[in-house]
Order: C-alpha cells, then structure tokens, then sequence
C-alpha cells in the first residue's frame, strides 16, 4: 500500500507510537513489537543513562527496525525545545524532532507561536522538524513553508480519549498540505484511527490508548490493522453520502 516518506526516509507502517505511561518497559516492548511499528517518539527526560529504571534509550535502541523520534515534551517555550532537541540529536544521533511546547499543564495545548519560533530554528540546524500542533490550518501551511517534514495536528487533547473533535479542521489541513499530517494525540480506539486514514492522513501517532489498554500489546495489535483498514479504503474510493435512499437493486417488473 505504499509507504510513508518522510524526508529521505520510508516506512512500511503509519502507526506511530509514543512510550510514556505504560506500566513497565516490558510492557512498552511488547506493545511496540505488536504494533509493527517503525517510528517511535521518546521524551527526552527519559535519556537517563545513569538510572536504567529511567531510560528508554538502552531498550529502544535495542530493538531492531526501530527509528527514534525524540520530542520535546515538558519545554515550555521555543527555547527551551531548541535545547532539548540539539540534546537529544547528541545522545541518541535521530535527525527526527518533535516539538511538543505546551506551557499550561491543565490543558496541555501545543503554543502556535512558540511551535513555529522553534521550528525555523530546528529546521536550520537540519532536523526533519514534526511539529504538534492546534489543529490550524493557516498555522500548518506556515510551517510547511518553514521546510518542516510533517505537521501532527491534534484530534482533541492529550490523553483525552475524546477522538477526532477537530475533524472538520483535520481535513482542511489534509486537502492543502503538501507534506504528511499525521494525527496526533486524543485517539481512543481504532476506528478512530481507521476515520483519520480514511480523511487521509498519512499515519497515526498513538500512546495513551494503547498503554492505558488492559491489554496494550493486543490494543497495539487492533490499531495496527484498524490503521491499515482505513488506508485501503482511502485509497479505494468511499462512496459519496447522499440524502435520500437509492436501491440497491434495479426496479423491475418481475413481480407482475
């Protein structure tokens, strides 16, 4: 069914996974071997050589097929996130860097300005830069503009469980974009995952429903195909909606 390009790199899946609340690490393991997938993002607090119950580095980069997104998760401006991204390039050599800048803790919603200030800088210093961010469309194409390799719009808060609130929006962004959108954050189940490939978007970014799952490796599992289901059939055509009921079968005379 193709395969996602992003920059100069290819990948066979479109379920992105993050690695925060799982249980353990085994779990996170296992749940990341049952997804099948390629990409993977990792806060960089979680870089902690010195305390192995606190690194994810050591594992993830054990295991094979594996490429590292590391985000910016906790930076509470531009600043901040350009730190934290020349940092993580340095310990763990991804050119991959999400920015994740989301300064008030109750809500968590990514900062446009502070988003956009940090990408023109991480873009320069050659990252391939895959911004979250409020489901804008106007914001998206300036990034874009920016030379970012993606734009990873929300479908509703972090953690929420609320689904693809911002659907409408979602498509805009999808019809103008000429780069990945990749949906971000508030995904529940998977046919939620399954509608945003539907709409077409590119990939999936999944944490929450998977390692909040009572059985995350077998989550992991479902959201793997729901993701696969709902390229299919964007790329089969749905059929129009209409507003009246049509037959299926021809009118005929047979009965008479």
């Amino acid at each position: 069914m193709g395969t996602l390009k992003i920059g100069a790199y290819e990948f066979s899946s479109r379920l992105i996974l993050g690695t925060g609340k799982f249980s353990d690490v085994d779990t996170m393991l296992s749940a990341l071997r049952a997804s099948g997938t390629q990409l993977v993002t990792v806060a960089l607090r979680r870089f902690n050589r010195e305390r192995a119950e606190d690194d994810l580095l050591g594992p993830l980069a054990a295991l094979n097929g594996i490429t590292l997104m590391p985000n910016t998760s906790g930076a509470m401006n531009a600043r901040e996130a350009v730190k934290a991204a020349l940092i993580a390039r340095e310990l763990c050599g991804s050119l991959f860097i999400k920015v994740e800048i989301h300064p008030n803790p109750q809500h968590l919603m990514p900062d446009p300005i502070e988003t956009y200030e940090a990408a023109k800088i991480l873009v320069k210093e050659g990252f391939l830069v895959m911004p979250y961010i409020p489901a804008d469309p106007v914001l998206a194409k300036r990034l874009e503009e920016l030379g970012c390799a993606s734009v990873m719009p929300l479908g509703s808060a972090i953690g929420s469980g609320q689904g693809l609130a911002t659907a409408g929006m979602l498509r805009i962004i999808i019809q103008e974009s000429l780069i990945p959108v990749i949906v971000d954050a508030g995904l529940r189940s998977p046919s939620e995952a399954c509608a945003a490939m539907e709409m077409g978007c590119s990939a999936v970014l999944v944490n929450s429903a998977i390692a909040a799952a009572v059985d995350p490796s077998a989550m992991a599992k479902a959201f793997a195909h729901a993701v696969d289901a709902g390229l299919q059939a964007q790329r089969a055509g749905l059929m129009p909606k209409g507003d009246v009921a049509v037959a299926t079968s021809p009118l005929t005379s047979f009965l008479s």
